[in-house]
């Protein structure tokens, strides 16, 4: 438990870190927060700023059997976020588990692991590959707009990390759903990745599963 406090209080210094980059991806806002449409000030209460669905996030595997779960408090999860350009996500890793190779657009990522070693990594755009073995309480930041991956290479235990952000919506692109079940062009694809029709057509089958 001292040792989730510990990790704890590092991300909260970070992300005031990330909340005081001049280069915050969201518009300032003119009030102390906003407050949702036909509500005013005197409206809201503390349940406003509160967000409780990390209570079961933050310990455990997923608890619906799947490989990797994640739960998000941005500004969709938590209106209270909305202008104050930060946000959070708890990762839950199954056993092998693994959050597929992916972007955000308009934020870095700040990972705080809490139980468990996760291997990391994500490619700059000279297409060098960085990678790191973390353990509990490491922090590895991945750099706005870059491809990353975390992967739990352990085939019996769980692990979990935390995730900030210096954007209240910060965004999501998975590479393998946007090109393989968007509707990309199969013989596009097939030639993007020299490759034939067939593994293609696959791989869309895979994504679309």
């Amino acid at each position: 438990m001292a040792s989730m406090n510990n990790a704890c209080i590092v991300l909260i210094l970070a992300t005031l870190l990330m909340i005081n980059n001049a280069d915050a991806a969201d518009p300032d806002i003119v009030t102390d927060f906003v407050t949702p449409t036909g509500s005013s000030p005197a409206d809201i209460d503390a349940a406003f700023f509160t967000f409780t669905e990390f209570r079961k996030a933050l310990f455990g595997a997923p608890s619906d059997a799947s490989p990797f779960k994640v739960t998000k408090a941005g500004e969709l999860e938590f209106a209270a976020l909305k202008g104050q350009s930060v946000s959070f996500a708890a990762l839950q890793y199954a056993p092998g588990g693994i959050n597929p190779v992916h972007i955000h657009p308009r934020s870095a990522e700040l990972l705080i692991v809490l139980v468990g070693k996760l291997k990391v990594g994500f490619v700059d755009s000279n297409n060098n590959l960085f990678t790191k073995i973390l353990k509990p309480g490491d922090v590895f930041l991945f750099p706005k707009g870059l491809v990353h991956f975390q992967y739990n290479k352990d085939s019996n235990n769980h692990a979990v990390a935390v995730s900030a952000f210096g954007s209240s919506n910060a965004g999501t692109i998975s590479l393998p759903n946007t090109l393989f079940s968007s509707g990309i062009n199969t013989d596009f694809l097939a030639k993007s990745f020299k490759t034939d029709a067939e593994t293609i057509n696959e791989l869309v089958t895979a994504n679309m599963g």
